[in-house]
């Protein structure tokens, strides 16, 4: 697979990482990597934050739509 953000600009780059919002393909240039904070409880209120956390990878443009989210 290769890289939707580097083919649209001329460049056969290989992709390494998938946005888990929209599904395209990136390469590490393109890619942003995020932790997201994991936490342990039940309905309807989470009790703790846990010590690990669960890495996300997005697109600029997915990444930038949630953070206006937030």
């Amino acid at each position: 697979m290769k890289c939707y953000v580097c083919k649209s600009m001329g460049k056969d780059t290989e992709a390494v990482a998938i946005c888990i919002v929209c599904g395209m393909g990136l390469c590490e240039e393109h890619l942003v990597h995020e932790e997201i904070e994991m936490w342990s409880g039940g309905y309807p209120f989470p009790a703790e934050k846990l010590d690990v956390t669960l890495p996300r990878i997005l697109c600029q443009r997915c990444y930038e739509a949630l953070q206006a989210s937030k």
